[in-house]
Parts: C-alpha cells; structure tokens; sequence
C-alpha cells in the first residue's frame, strides 16, 4: 500500500489476515470493530501521513503509516492510549493481529504516531465527519456544547505561586552559590593531588539546582507577562469608560481607582512542568491541573462535530469559538445548514448550559446564524412556564424567557441526552481521563483523536444497527457493497453507496432517521 516515491514501507495488506492458517476471522465476530476499520481506512485519505517519509531514504523499510495510523485508531476506540500496552496487544490480541500481521511496531513508532501527525488527523476527523454527513447521520438540528476537565500530563504540587517562586528563586541561588564555593574548594584539593588530571566536573546538584532555577524564572517572566497583559487591559478599559464619562458629563462616583499593578499577585500561579496546565476545579479531587476540553456534539447520532482544547478555567469564552470552529468544520464536510422550504437557510439550534452564560455570547451565536438556547441559572423542573418574549430587551432576559418557554424547555432538555452522555463516553467508557501529551497545542490534537474516534465508532454501531433492521425483513439497502464478506459491511462504507433517508428506530427505541 505504499505510495510511490521516497521511502519504501514494508508490505502492508488490510485483508491479509484471510489469508491465515489461524485466521482472526474465523475467531472474532462476524461485525467486529476492527473489521469495520479494515474496510474503512483504507477509503479515507491518509497520504498525508507519508509526508515526513518522503525525503527519508536511509535505515530499513518502516511500518506502513496506513497500518499505524489504523492501529492508533483501534486502540483508541478500545480505550488504549499507551503506546506500550498497544505493542503488548499486537502480540496477544486477536484484533490487533488481524490489523499487523506480521509487522510488529515498536511502542516508539506508535507513540511517534501521536507526536508527529497530530494536525494530520483534522483532516482525517473531517473526512469521517463527511462520511457520517453523508450518510445522514449529522443533520445539524440541535448541537449542544459541553466542557469537561481532563488532567492534565504535570503534578498540582509543581504548580507554584508568584511569591513563593521569589522566595525559591532566592534560596536556590543561595544553594547554586554554596555549591560553586564548594566546588572550588574541591577543585584545588584535587588539583594539589591530581595535577594536570580531570578533577573539575561539577557536581549533579549543582546542575539539578541551575536546571530548576531556570524553570522557576520562565514560569516567573509567564506570569509577569500575563499581569503586564492584563494591566494594559485595565488602562485601556478605564480610559473608555472615563472618555464615555466626560462625554455624559457625569460626575465619578465613590473613591479614586487604585493604580493599575503591572506585577502579578503573590498568588498568582502557574505549574513550572507545562505552562499550558492550570489550576481547576476536578471531580473528587478539589482542584487539579486541568484542560478545559470543550465538545459540540449534533444530535443525530451524538456525533462530535467540533472539538477543541482551553486553559481557560470557565466556559463563558468558548461558546463564539466553538461555534466558529463548528460552522467550519461542516463547511470542510460538505454540510450545509438546513434549509425550509423556500431555501432559507435555517437557524441552527444551539443548546448550551448556564456556564456559557454571557451576553457577548448570545450576541455572536446569533451572528454567525444559530438560534442559541442557553440557561442562565439553575434550572428547576417545577419552575412556571412563561410565554416567547415579544420586545427585545437585554440578551439575559431573552435567554432567561426562552428557556421558560414550552418550546425552549424541550429544546434546552435534548442536551442532557446528546452532548454530555458524550463526555461520559469518552471518560468512563474509553478511559480518556488524562491527557499523556505536554503543550497547548499537542493536547488539541490529543483531543482532536479522541473525537475521530467517537465518530468512528458512532458510525460502527450505527451501521450494526442498521444491519439489524435488514436481518428483522426491513429494506434498509437496496445495493450490495464491493468490499464483500457480510452485509455488516455497508455501514463501514455507507457514505460510498448511496445517500438518502428512511424511516427506523434506533436502540433507545425513538424514531429516526436511518440513512439508505
């Protein structure tokens, strides 16, 4: 399966395993999981993987990056992220043999996987989010977001505040000192009994010391420039509000503001490991060094149609970028919004919790074409209804009256059953509970993964699914598929076959729509 051109992989065949004397066929399940990557990865478009081969010439020939790229695949559904326990399982494990064969990857080439082609899987999440828009299971109908902290690869208790980094600062200097003296006092003990012989390393601690101190200091200068930042922010937003004073001509009111303080609080802190990691509030554990990973998932079939990873510690920033994120990745995908029946593009319902809550946001999700419906507070099942807001005030009030309304109550109530069974899938089903990666932007990609694989798995069980209304007599296809073997198979290549919709039930027992 190699592509011509710069370094020869070794031969690689996804139905090779057919061919066995002990086949994994005969062994695993007629619609196993790793069947259905068999036949589905080799239909999307991974040429991109084989970039950083392409000038490589020297060593022997490397595993097939499609085989790779499968196999991270599969693990990552099964809920393995460790590059070992994934070596370890392509020597015991039925399914991992069916996908290897008799190439054995090292657990370095596996993890390389990860580190190398992380910004190639957005392009692989978009072509399966094509596959399942095409195959009618992403209609845009309610999107919901939702976000769940998820720890982060660093330890809180290196998590250090302004003033104590002063004060580690001071003592580990004191410490390097101490040692340089002490090193020089060895130097010439030594030189009096050694001579011209080596004598003159320095000590480990003395290296472990500079080592930490430089850490201390680039986390120091972080968060200088974050409260530098966040000064000039405070200049700029009181000298708007002191213009639009003048203007109106009223008087101030209460005392003088402080000066703005250019230096951050004793407080203020940051993990001296990964500046990308802060501090948040985790499940059972009080708070942690977290990644607020955000999710906005259709309702379909739960499919995640946007992803993306924030240091921020709250929600109420997110909602615009997530959105802009998600209209994108549709548009990549060959979705557009849904029409009525004058060819209008309709709003897009978007249902967010109360931690989103602000008025910037209601303002730009209109904007960009959807119809938000956002909780402001807690919300209580025995509140009174109340009628649609007919005069436009505040975006608070709208939002406050819509979801108080009969329609906006049951649109609001969808998003328990479609974007947060999605973080539970992918936390507790999966075991995705820690990111392994280090750096803002490898953890996007981390999580990037994380939801290709969702939606990978979304369309397997779907297709099972489907294939289970054509085994009861119901005609679901009317077109065998090429790739053969069992009729299990049309839900792995779907999209390939035709589109369209007809009507079926699926395994919560509501009525919707299973594509042709």
């Amino acid at each position: 399966m190699s592509e011509p051109g710069g370094k020869t992989s070794r031969l690689w065949e996804s139905q090779h395993y057919r061919q066995e004397v002990h086949s994994p066929e005969d062994k695993l399940p007629e619609g196993d999981l790793v069947f259905f990557l068999l036949d589905s990865v080799p239909q999307l478009d991974v040429r991109r993987f084989y970039a950083p081969y392409e000038r490589e010439t020297r060593g022997a020939p490397p595993c097939e990056p499609a085989m790779r790229v499968c196999l991270v695949l599969y693990a990552s559904c099964v809920g393995v992220f460790s590059s070992r326990k994934i070596v370890l399982a392509c020597e015991r494990n039925l399914a991992c043999l069916a996908l290897v064969g008799s190439a054995r990857p090292d657990f370095r080439t596996i993890s390389d996987v990860r580190k190398r082609h992380l910004e190639a899987c957005k392009e692989v999440f978009v072509q399966v989010l094509r596959l399942a828009a095409a195959a009618g299971w992403v209609k845009v109908g309610n999107v919901s977001t939702e976000g769940t902290n998820i720890q982060g690869n660093a330890s809180r208790h290196h998590a250090m505040s302004y003033g104590s980094m002063t004060k580690a600062v001071e003592r580990v200097r004191e410490d390097i000192a101490a040692l340089v003296t002490q090193a020089q006092q060895q130097d010439e003990s030594d030189d009096a009994a050694l001579g011209s012989r080596r004598g003159d390393d320095l000590p480990a601690e003395r290296t472990r010391r500079e080592d930490r101190l430089a850490s201390i200091e680039s986390a120091m200068r972080r968060l200088e420039a974050q409260a530098k930042a966040a000064a000039e922010a405070e200049r700029t937003r009181r000298a708007a509000a002191e213009a639009e004073r003048m203007r109106t001509g009223k008087p101030r009111r209460g005392t003088e503001p402080q000066p703005v303080e250019e230096s951050p609080p004793d407080k203020a802190q940051c993990n001296c490991t990964d500046a990308a990691w802060h501090i948040m509030p985790s499940t059972n554990k009080g708070w942690d060094d977290c990644g607020n990973a955000q999710a906005r998932v259709d309702e379909t079939c739960q499919s995640i149609v946007s992803g993306d990873v924030t240091d921020a510690t709250n929600d109420k920033q997110q909602a615009a970028p997530m959105a802009q994120a998600t209209l994108l990745t549709l548009s990549q995908a060959g979705r557009e919004p849904p029409r009525d029946d004058t060819g209008a593009a309709q709003a897009i319902v978007a249902t967010l919790e109360s931690g989103y809550d602000s008025a910037a946001a209601v303002l730009a999700l209109e904007t960009m074409g959807c119809d938000p419906s956002m909780a402001t507070g807690r919300q209580c099942p025995h509140d009174p209804e109340a009628p649609a807001p007919q005069e436009a005030g505040t975006a608070k009030a709208r939002m406050a009256a819509q979801v108080r309304t009969p329609e906006g109550k049951a649109w609001y109530a969808r998003r328990q059953v479609i974007v947060e069974p999605v973080c539970g899938q992918s936390k507790e089903a999966r075991g995705f509970r820690r990111f392994l990666l280090r750096g803002l932007d490898n953890i996007r990609g981390a999580w990037r993964l994380v939801g290709l694989t969702h939606n990978l798995l979304k369309i397997w069980c779907y297709g099972c699914v489907v294939h289970a209304l054509e085994a009861v007599g119901r005609p679901v296809y009317g077109l065998e598929m090429a790739l053969g073997r069992a009729p299990w198979r049309s839900g792995a290549a779907l999209a390939l076959s035709r589109q369209g919709d007809v009507k079926g039930a699926n395994p919560s027992g509501r009525v919707r729509d299973i594509p042709k």
